[in-house]
């Protein structure tokens, strides 16, 4: 066998099997790194989504939010700046889209925070006509709700009062004021007023991801013993067959 194994041929399919081991060695751990993210994010909303709020200013500065605080749930009071609210454009919310409505909420300490009330449907006019949206409360108000992390930008030029993501930079120049570093995901107001839908409740699951890594992982034996069964048998074969008689022609016979 180990000759065989040495061979050309058999020299090549060993480096073609090294490159493939190597890729399903970064795939599992690609996958891997997946389910870690989601399971880390799993632990989070179950340690915070019920928790009892906190004021939202222990939570949230200037600075953008880390990670660990998000859907860390708060309460917030002051009064909503109602002519700055923004539409948030195709978004989605059991399988239709719409739009979903961030109100700024000037603190009492000054500070604003962008709350997300919740989601309408598109105008039936169609998605360029702006929709029907309940109004926010007058007054002071106490939001309680979810921390949430500013999303990425996507790049896009909208008309006034629109935005394509919830980028707090780019919502920070749609409102008077300096924005707190992340957002909060409205469950409940007091005064209680008509408000759009409450957003769906996130999603705790993990996914296959853990199945997929293992997979891609116990590929790599597979493999391997496949390839050395495949020698083994080619080596078998090669033994197990006779050699053939050498054919004497008439002629060298009588030549000798």
């Amino acid at each position: 066998m180990l000759r065989r194994a040495l061979t050309p041929r058999w020299l090549g399919w060993f480096a073609v099997a090294l490159v493939v081991s190597i890729a399903f060695v970064w795939l599992g751990q690609w996958q891997w790194g997946r389910y870690e993210d989601k399971a880390a994010r799993a632990d989070r909303i179950d340690s915070h989504y019920t928790a009892t709020p906190v004021p939202v200013t222990e939570v949230l500065s200037d600075s953008p939010a880390p990670v660990t605080d998000e859907w860390t749930r708060v309460t917030a009071t002051g009064e909503y700046l109602a002519d700055e609210q923004l539409l948030v454009r195709n978004r989605p919310l059991d399988g239709a889209y719409g739009y979903e409505v961030l109100v700024p909420l000037r603190l009492t300490g000054g500070q604003v925070l962008l709350v997300d009330r919740g989601w309408v449907d598109n105008s039936p006019k169609g998605a360029d006509v702006a929709p029907e949206v309940p109004p926010a409360p007058e007054g002071e108000v106490t939001a309680t709700g979810w921390v949430r992390l500013g999303e990425k930008s996507l790049g896009r030029r909208m008309q006034p009062g629109q935005l394509a993501s919830i980028n707090l930079q780019e919502a920070a120049a749609e409102v008077d004021g300096q924005l707190l570093g992340g957002y909060l995901s409205l469950q409940s107001e007091d005064p209680t007023v008509p408000r759009p839908a409450p957003l769906e409740v996130p999603d705790t699951g993990t996914g296959p991801h853990m199945a997929y890594a293992v997979q891609w992982w116990l590929a790599i034996p597979a493999f391997w013993i496949f390839l050395v069964m495949a020698l083994r048998r080619e080596v078998q074969d090669g033994s197990e067959r006779s050699p053939r008689p050498k054919k004497v022609r008439i002629w060298d016979e009588e030549d000798g």
